[in-house]
This record gives C-alpha cells, structure tokens and sequence, in this order.
C-alpha cells in the first residue's frame, strides 16, 4: 500500500515516533502538533491498533444516572422527586422510564416539596462542580511539558498583560512586575530563568493594605521567590478608608509582590519588540 509522500513519504520512521509519543501518554492533538501531521487519515494510519490514554476517556456518568433513575421508578418515585434526587432534567428521565408504568399520584406537603427542592438543587450544585473539575484536569494534563521558547512566549505575553510598560510621554524602559496570585508570580519567575536574569539583580517589594498582617505577608512571599524576608524592601502600605468596602480581608490575604529587574532596559526592548512579534504572528494577513 502506498503512503503519503512530501514530508511523510518516511512512514514507518513517523508512525514509530507516533506510537512512542502514545505510549507516553499524549492525545491525539498533543502529538498532531507535535509530529506537524494535518492529515486525520494519516494520523489514523499511524495510531492504527493504539488505544487512547485513559486521561482522554470522558466517563459516561449518564449511564449510572439512567440505572438509578429506572430503579427509583420502579419503587414509585415521580419525575420530580427523581429530578431531585438525582439532579438531572425532567426530559432524560423521560427518555429513560417511559416504558416502565406509571406510578400512583400522591400529595406531598409544603415541607415535602422544599425539601425535595432542596435535595435538587444540591445534586445539581455536585455534579456541575463535579464537570468543572474534570473539565480543569484534562485541561491541565493535556497541556504536558513547556519548551524554553512557549515559556519566552507565554511570559511576554503575561508582562504585557500584567507588567509596567514604556509610554511616549514617560520613558521607563525597565521591567516591573506586580501581582498577587503566587502562580503567576512563579511563571514570572520562570520567565526571567529563560531571559538568563540572575536572581542577584531582582528586587522584591510586598505592597499591602495596612490593616493587614504584613511580616506574615513578607514571609510568604519571601519563602516563594526563595530570600530572606530581610531581603525584601521594605513594604508600600496602602491607607485604611472606612467608606471603602474591602474584600480581600481574609486570612488568606497577602497583599501583591513587586518585581523590580535591575538593569532591563535591553530586556524590556526584548520583550516589547517580542510581543508585536506575537500580534504580528497570529494575526500574518494584517
């Protein structure tokens, strides 16, 4: 049988890649992109006989809700109190019972019927976060490994995102950061790794409201960026104003960090210079 010519005219040498890439666990897509494969019935051919990872496999709860909702019929439940129980739509079930009979039609009290709300909106509450957390984790193990350069890239995009920036009218070629989410200050970080920035010539600052506890603020920071507390300059209080509703005022709270990169005008050229790279790359017909 003839195979595909051009760039994979080498079809035995791509299909070993392929089912080693496989084996390692990847998805279908993850090694689509990976081998630069645009052809579905090549990449057919190429995983012929390999069976998708588990992490791929998207449970079909359904089935468990359809047992459950037949055998609740069967004991005499109506649609509304197997809606409940359940957390599923009134049409599923439905689909599911309706060729069992018919159960008798009781009254239920006030009482009864919150309740059995109650117990509705519950279920549903589960199994919506139930799908937001499978939805996260397969987004998150599908994303696999970063290269240096989707690092360069994913950190230019989040200093123009989050970073101080130059202005015509005020020139601060430099690069300033501040954030309050840990992770995003851990990419930063990882950022600067790739540029080649030695930690030596990084400047940390905390800037928190003053009502907060900030030697724990400055701890926590500090253990995250891997200093002393003593390390850090000292931090920019925000004033307390009582007709301000605060939010962040849980225990949790621990201000932002300031980065402050000395030395970074040529950086900052770097990445400003890099991110209409970026603009000009998705977008090559503008």
């Amino acid at each position: 049988m003839a195979h595909a010519s051009g760039k994979y005219a080498d079809f035995e040498g791509l299909r070993e890649r392929a089912v080693a890439l496989r084996r390692a666990g990847l998805s279908r897509r993850q090694i689509r992109d990976r081998l630069q494969i645009d052809n579905n019935d090549l990449l057919n051919r190429l995983l012929e006989g390999r069976p998708p990872p588990e992490w791929t496999k998207r449970p079909n709860a359904k089935d468990d809700l359809r047992a459950r909702a037949r055998e609740l019929r069967l004991q005499g439940w109506t649609y509304d109190r197997i809606q409940a129980e359940l957390g599923c739509s009134k049409s599923s079930i439905s689909l599911w019972v309706r060729d069992l009979p018919k159960p008798e039609r009781q009254k239920r009290t006030r009482e009864e019927a919150s309740a059995i709300g109650k117990r509705g909106w519950e279920a549903t509450l589960r199994r919506r976060e139930d799908e937001r957390r499978h939805t996260k984790a397969s987004a998150r193990q599908a994303i696999g490994d970063l290269s240096e350069r989707e690092v360069f890239l994913a950190g230019v995009v989040l200093y123009w995102a989050e970073g101080a920036k130059d202005k015509p009218y005020s020139r601060r070629e430099r690069l300033h950061f501040i954030n309050s989410d840990p992770n995003v200050i851990r990419l930063f970080l990882r950022w600067l790794d790739v540029l080649g920035v030695e930690r030596e010539r990084l400047r940390f600052r905390v800037n928190i409201h003053e009502s907060a506890d900030v030697a724990d603020a400055e701890a926590f920071w500090a253990a995250l960026v891997g200093v002393e507390p003593s390390a850090l300059q000292r931090a920019t209080l925000k004033k307390h104003n009582p007709r301000t509703s605060r939010k962040n005022t849980a225990e949790a709270y621990r201000g932002c960090l300031a980065i402050y990169v000395t030395k970074s005008a040529d950086l900052y050229r770097r990445m400003e210079g890099a991110w209409y790279g970026i603009v000009l790359g998705a977008n090559p017909a503008t």
